[in-house]
């Protein structure tokens, strides 16, 4: 925890009934991390269509995402995958009472790794590693879980909630080596560096920062060039890196592939092109893993009409 959060847990700033709810939230969640598994996947399933309900708006802009992406899919396919993302969602709200409550022996039963060997090989030539990763509904569980298996830090951005943000980010610092604002670039550079492998998602919709548009799901897509800076300035690695959540139920695979081949190559168009391919690839494998709810596509080339 940051001193500035520190300090405000001590003077009982999150004490002011606008912050009841979170700690409400809060409360609950460790309540449910005492269930079994199985019957948390269950809550967070009913959880997840609960908020489909709820979010008129929201909807809106995942039809629109799934009718870009998929267009090919009949409309009935494409209104399943919104279902079953939606019940996702609310399984990661629920995971989070597992990432932040349950020991190591009770967590590592549930995760299965492979391709570490990877990871293995990068480190041992010397260089650091940058795992590529997609805000997928898995994101924070897989984190967790990769953490048992080796030292990690992790790239976040700020919540809008100041007391889940704060609660959230001292949670992250007892599993992970680093929890980073993704602002803080030389420290994140640093990190890999010293080959602790890193947690890095930069499939979002950055508009305050260097883009260049390049295909996703067949949609030209603003795409931060970052990315290749951060591979060039530390050396490292990119080996992306994806969480699944079994459909059966018995936890989770966290696949770990090759290098991303010529990575950077000195073309932020190309590089962008193959980031964007390598979270595509996992997408089109598990549709209703990925987060659609974001708008992805907001930040349009010129002249061309917004998407939501």
């Amino acid at each position: 925890m940051s001193q500035q959060q520190s300090e405000e847990f001590a003077a009982g700033h999150y004490l002011h009934p606008r912050y009841w709810p979170m700690w409400l939230t809060i409360g609950l969640l460790r309540l449910i991390s005492f269930l079994p598994y199985k019957i948390q996947l269950g809550l967070g399933r009913h959880l997840g269509s609960l908020i489909q309900l709820v979010s008129g708006p929201r909807q809106r802009i995942v039809d629109t995402n799934l009718e870009n992406c998929l267009p090919d899919l009949p409309a009935k396919q494409r209104q399943q995958i919104k279902n079953r993302c939606y019940k996702n969602i609310g399984v990661s709200l629920l995971e989070m009472s597992m990432c932040w409550w349950w020991s190591e022996q009770r967590l590592r039963p549930l995760a299965e790794i492979r391709g570490k060997e990877h990871i293995d090989e990068a480190l041992a030539s010397g260089r650091g590693v940058i795992l590529l990763t997609g805000h997928f509904t898995s994101l924070e569980i897989g984190a967790r879980l990769l953490a048992l298996f080796m030292p990690i830090q992790v790239m976040y951005r700020t919540q809008k909630n100041r007391l889940f943000d704060s609660y959230l980010y001292s949670k992250r610092n007892r599993y992970f080596v680093n929890t980073i604002s993704r602002k803080n670039t030389r420290q994140l550079i640093k990190g890999i560096k010293n080959q602790i492998p890193t947690w890095y998602a930069p499939d979002q919709n950055f508009r305050k920062e260097r883009n260049v548009f390049a295909p996703f799901m067949g949609v030209q897509t603003a795409t931060i060039t970052a990315s290749s800076r951060l591979a060039q300035s530390s050396g490292a690695v990119m080996l992306p890196f994806y969480p699944e959540r079994k459909r059966d139920g018995s936890g989770y695979i966290l696949w770990i592939d090759p290098p991303i081949d010529n990575f950077p190559s000195g073309d932020d168009v190309i590089d962008a092109s193959a980031i964007n391919n390598s979270i595509e690839n996992f997408v089109r494998q598990h549709p209703d893993h990925y987060m659609w709810i974001h708008q992805r596509f907001k930040t349009r080339p010129h002249g061309e009409p917004g998407f939501y």
